[in-house]
């Protein structure tokens, strides 16, 4: 598996909150609730992202935004409208002197906003992340994603508009799924765009020795890999892929390989139940001991904390965490 399919792959949205914007200028919401990711498909009109000390972005119809941080940001119908609405945690939408506003701008299911025939409609999704993986990819790329509508593929926004107005079973899971498809085909646009800022790992995949190296750590990270071993996989001396890969990846092929580890591990102390030495078993260290001594040098924590603080919150006491499963 390709390191792009890898991180992608390990992305799963859980309970994302989906939602269709009819708007009618003036308009301003401003997003205050916390979520780590938003995606933004602009159906028909323009609208304008505004975040704190970043020049506006102007959306355009077909266009596709990816917003990542928990600051908050504006959508409004230009730069200059006052603020009239804000949504807050949980999605609870109320205007800027306090009333709540979530039912008596419903305008049907899934679909909320000032005008039923407004210019302006987009979609929304937003959800936490589920794990470090996507986290790791979200990094590389800058607040705010746009993707013109020219650029993209159609079909993936396509389809979850068409799923907006269906109430069948399952559908929270299918929303889910085609908000994670709707993330996915943009941001492999991005990457593949001549102007982006790529990172290392990304541009080092069109050198196929590279690309194989990889393809073996993310495929098989509980293998003892050595760099002779890794190097002989791929048919190259060592000292040829030490260099190529400090090259083009900007890291040692070991070290590149710990932390690919530690960030798979990650997410499996977030999102199972296995013992940190079955993790660590799995990731390709033969004792408790010495994953939990990689995982804290890499993460600065120890994996039971970071289980507890990713379970619970960085406050709970660790015999709650114990107490709770």
């Amino acid at each position: 598996m390709d390191a792009m399919s890898m991180l992608l792959d390990n992305h799963r949205g859980r309970g994302a909150f989906v939602l269709r914007c009819v708007m009618a200028p003036p308009w301003a919401v401003r997003i205050e609730d916390g979520a780590a990711v938003g995606i933004l498909v602009m159906m028909r009109g323009q609208a304008v992202v505004r975040r704190t000390d970043a020049p506006p972005v102007l959306l355009s119809p077909g266009d596709v935004a990816v917003l990542k941080g928990r600051e908050p940001y504006t959508l409004a119908d230009s730069p200059t409208t006052p603020v009239g609405l804000v949504v807050g945690p949980g999605q609870r939408c109320r205007t800027v002197d306090g009333q709540d506003v979530r039912t008596t701008l419903g305008l049907g299911l899934r679909t909320w906003g000032n005008s039923p025939d407004g210019p302006c409609a987009f979609l929304t999704g937003t959800y936490e992340l589920p794990g470090q993986v996507t986290g790791r990819l979200l990094d590389a790329v800058p607040d705010v994603v746009v993707v013109p509508g020219a650029e993209r593929d159609a079909g993936p926004a396509r389809l979850l508009d068409e799923e907006f107005d269906r109430d069948a079973p399952g559908q929270d899971v299918v929303l889910d799924r085609l908000v994670d498809l709707v993330l996915v085909s943009t941001l492999r646009t991005w990457f593949a765009r001549p102007t982006s800022t790529a990172p290392a790992w990304w541009r080092a995949q069109e050198d196929p020795l590279i690309r194989d190296a990889l393809r073996l750590m993310h495929d098989r990270p509980g293998e003892a890999w050595t760099l002779g071993g890794l190097a002989a996989a791929v048919s190259v001396s060592r000292a040829t892929l030490a260099r190529r890969f400090s090259d083009l990846v900007g890291q040692p092929p070991m070290t590149y390989l710990t932390e690919w580890r530690m960030t798979v591990a990650a997410d499996l102390l977030a999102n199972t139940t296995l013992s940190v030495e079955s993790i660590g078993r799995r990731v390709g260290y033969a004792s408790p001991f010495a994953f939990s001594t990689a995982f804290r040098r890499c993460l600065d924590i120890a994996p039971t904390d970071f289980r507890r603080r990713r379970r619970f919150g960085p406050d709970q006491p660790a015999a709650h965490a114990e107490r709770a499963g």
